[in-house]
């Protein structure tokens, strides 16, 4: 919740405040970012490595960060999908920013429809969400990335 601080605005004349206004101004609260990730972790690219080493950057820089997983990226937390030999732990990378406090939610429909791993269960910290939630957090949302 927004605090608020007060700015005093007045006009001077001899006898003292001739005009006086209060205004009110909210403090600069914390940025809200939402990053969405849809593809496959291991896809053969780094867009998920880079997406979540931005996120660890945006809290490192005192921002606010939410993570929605859908469609293929919800095998990202699952701890059957494992990393490709020489290849970064991206589900521990996950794992870490949840240790950090970072909401992550993932499509409750995709879990039994998407991923090379259908049907197996999120990892402790991944919250099963709804449409309606990734809707909120939009709405909420300073900015939102898609990966």
């Amino acid at each position: 919740m927004a605090s608020t601080n007060s700015i005093i605005h007045g006009d001077i004349s001899c006898g003292g405040v001739k005009n006086f206004l209060i205004l009110k101004r909210k403090k600069t609260q914390m940025a809200n970012i939402l990053l969405v990730f849809n593809r496959n972790p291991y896809d053969g690219t780094d867009v998920t490595w880079n997406g979540l080493r931005l996120a660890e950057q945006l809290l490192n820089i005192g921002l606010e960060v939410n993570i929605f997983l859908m469609n293929d990226s919800v095998d990202l937390a699952r701890d059957a999908a494992t990393p490709p030999e020489g290849y970064f732990d991206l589900g521990k990378m996950l794992k870490e920013l949840i240790g950090k406090s970072v909401p992550v939610k993932v499509c409750g429909t995709c879990k039994v429809r998407c991923g090379i791993h259908k049907g197996e269960p999120y990892f402790e910290g991944a919250q099963e969400a709804k449409m309606n939630e990734l809707a909120e957090w939009i709405k909420n949302a300073d900015k939102i990335i898609t990966f």
